[in-house]
């Protein structure tokens, strides 16, 4: 640890992991989408075949999520169809024995429509990821009998990881999005017994991740089609959530408590969402605004879940975008990524073309996983990859010692698969690190054999993130700031305008409440952004580091405004124009500075102490904006 009041270290923040629950559904129907198709190839001689559809499997399970059919069924399709689409045009270029400048030229087409892909979004980041990781291992691994039968078993395979996620007796217990409500409830309960401590602001941030997934799950009412009861309640008892995190900002930023009575109502909703008792509302007397904000708030979210109608003062949310698009196709953002994955995949071409290596499709797919673009820093997974695949290959050539038996091999994949998805959520280097010997024991399984193959992969490792590092990071003119300053002139409009909407003469209430979720989003996108910069070596990971001010200044700005909000609301104090102005001034001076590439520089101390409810909240907002500022 580092000593207190001295910054950690860039290299301690990118070596710790996060700490993930368990995703015990996504392991078990990874393990099986693996376990089932090299059994079946086994027992049929057959594992040509088999290794391509456990490949699927695998690719699914890379992309399976908890979440309804109707979002895990496109998410995997789209990932599994760039899959197969680059598996056709490496194992054609193989099967046709083409000449090496002319698979390269291919490669790098395929590289730029990759990254141009990967550049529009979660969904598309790993569509693009895969179309050009299965168009490297068709031009290098053994193809089966017939050879473009390898294109077709990916899906294949990926069909059964899909169909193991469909629910046999769906009840509101095993739904995703009422776990996910319930989870909502719970990080809401975990933000009140952490107000008044410094624990408030990551509770918070916490929070808001949970309301994001709950706001990703909900579909979207279509006109004119009556929506199911049950959907209808949840959407109600999340609108009821948001409104009653409204009012707990206030709480956290003017560091006010409640009862311990009070912070555990929240968690008691959650079990009563999942099927629990009802529950009992505690009688407590609110004494300042933000207090009877919040138990107005409360209350009404008790009233929602219990089923008794109750005023939330909310509408239809904006319909929600599971693809969350960045840039659009071919946009200058995606074809300035395309570019990015193209020369560096030619680089790669021409390295491994005067270089003798075996096999050395490992170099582009590396360069495709390094490159996937909402992964984090580039540095780290670059050395992390290069540092989980010794180890991979250590593990796996530990196990091959021990044995070579197919089914042995067989179920040490299955349970690589099966540790997939907690690996990807807990770091890089360790997804690395579990992925690496699920391949080199499908390629073992495929028809080649021995260790000697193994060690040529930690040399194309190294050379691929060497590639990476030099002409897709160093050289190439973008760093974190360019990422995070976006977000945070993002960030600050969202706010501006969540407070033009608290102040407006004629309130509504409707849209403001959906304009707060819109400033609370951007928020996270942009501190996830500082996070991913902080990773990074310097100087770019110093310049992410002069950005945290203004992201938890943003921050501290969001609770302001609910306060502020629960004030005017309730009579305390008279609007101030003035301070409202000096405010919204701050957020176009910081747009400004972030445009300009030019972190402030001032500093806001945290509070110690409750605030106090007969000053207004915008007017110490302002102060602390002038602070950073300067």
């Amino acid at each position: 640890m580092s000593a207190p009041g001295r910054p950690t270290a860039w290299w301690a923040r990118a070596a710790r992991p996060a700490r993930p629950p368990l995703p015990r559904a996504l392991m078990v129907r990874g393990a099986l989408g693996m376990a089932v198709p090299l059994g079946l190839g086994l027992l049929l001689d057959r594992l040509d075949l088999a290794t391509f559809a456990a490949l699927g499997a695998m690719h699914a399970t890379m992309n399976d999520r908890v979440e309804p059919f109707r979002l895990r069924a496109p998410r995997i399709a789209l990932a599994l169809a760039a899959s197969a689409a680059g598996m056709l045009i490496g194992s054609a270029l193989q099967h046709h024995g083409a000449a090496t400048l002319t698979a390269a030229l291919v490669l790098t087409a395929v590289a730029f429509a990759s990254g141009a892909l990967s550049a529009t979004g979660p969904r598309g980041s790993s569509a693009g990821m895969l179309l050009l990781v299965s168009a490297s291992l068709g031009g290098g691994m053994a193809l089966p009998d017939p050879w473009w039968a390898a294109a077709p078993m990916l899906p294949a395979g990926a069909a059964l990881v899909l169909l193991l996620g469909v629910p046999y007796r769906p009840s509101p217990s095993t739904d995703p999005r009422t776990r996910a409500l319930a989870a909502a409830y719970r990080a809401l309960g975990g933000m009140l017994a952490a107000l008044g401590t410094p624990r408030g602001a990551e509770a918070r941030r916490l929070l808001t991740a949970r309301l994001n997934q709950v706001q990703d799950l909900l579909p979207h009412p279509r006109p004119g089609r009556p929506e199911p009861a049950r959907l209808r309640r949840l959407r109600r008892q999340y609108e009821a959530a948001l409104a009653a995190t409204e009012a707990a900002s206030g709480l956290l930023w003017a560091w006010r408590p409640v009862p311990p009575e009070v912070a555990e109502v929240p968690a008691a909703l959650a079990r009563a969402i999942t099927g629990g008792p009802p529950v009992d509302y505690p009688d407590w007397r609110p004494d300042t605004p933000s207090r009877q904000a919040f138990d107005a708030a409360l209350r009404a979210a008790a009233d929602t879940v219990a089923g008794r109608e109750a005023a939330l003062g909310t509408a239809t949310a904006p319909p929600p975008d599971p693809w969350r698009l960045r840039a659009r196709l071919l946009s200058p953002a995606s074809v300035r990524y395309g570019l990015r994955v193209a020369l560096c995949i030619a680089v790669a071409g021409a390295a491994t073309a005067g270089l003798p290596l075996s096999r050395s499709y490992w170099v582009p797919m590396t360069v495709a996983f390094v490159l996937k673009p909402d992964l984090g820093s580039v540095f780290l997974r670059a050395v992390s990859r290069a540092v989980g695949t010794v180890l991979g290959i250590v593990v796996t050539a530990g196990l091959l010692l021990a044995t070579t038996d197919p089914w042995v091999l067989s179920a040490a994949a299955a349970l690589g698969v099966a540790l997939l998805p907690y690996s990807t959520a807990a770091h890089y280097g360790l997804n690395t690190l579990v992925m690496t010997p699920v391949a080199l024991i499908l390629v073992q399984l495929g028809g080649e054999s021995g260790t000697s193959v193994f060690w040529p992969r930690l040399l194309d490792t190294v050379l691929a993130g060497a590639i990476v590092l030099v002409f897709g990071y160093l050289l190439w003119p973008e760093r974190p700031p360019h990422r995070i300053e976006p977000r945070i002139v993002a960030a600050a409009g969202a706010l501006r305008a969540y407070l033009a909407s608290v102040v407006a003469e004629r309130p509504a209430p409707v849209a403001e409440v959906w304009l707060r979720r819109t400033a609370y989003r951007a928020l996270a996108d942009a501190r996830d952004e500082v996070r991913q910069g902080l990773a990074e070596p310097p100087p770019a990971g110093r310049l992410a580091e002069q950005w945290l001010p203004a992201t938890a200044a943003l921050e501290r700005l969001s609770g302001a405004v609910a306060a502020y909000a629960a004030q005017l609301r309730y009579g305390t104090v008279a609007p101030e124009p003035g301070d409202v102005e000096r405010v919204l001034g701050s957020l176009d001076r910081l747009t400004g500075a972030a445009r300009a590439h030019r972190p402030p520089s001032g500093r806001v101390d945290r509070p110690t102490g409750p605030h106090d409810p007969a000053r207004s909240a915008i007017t110490r907002a302002a102060d602390e904006l002038d602070a950073l500022l300067g």
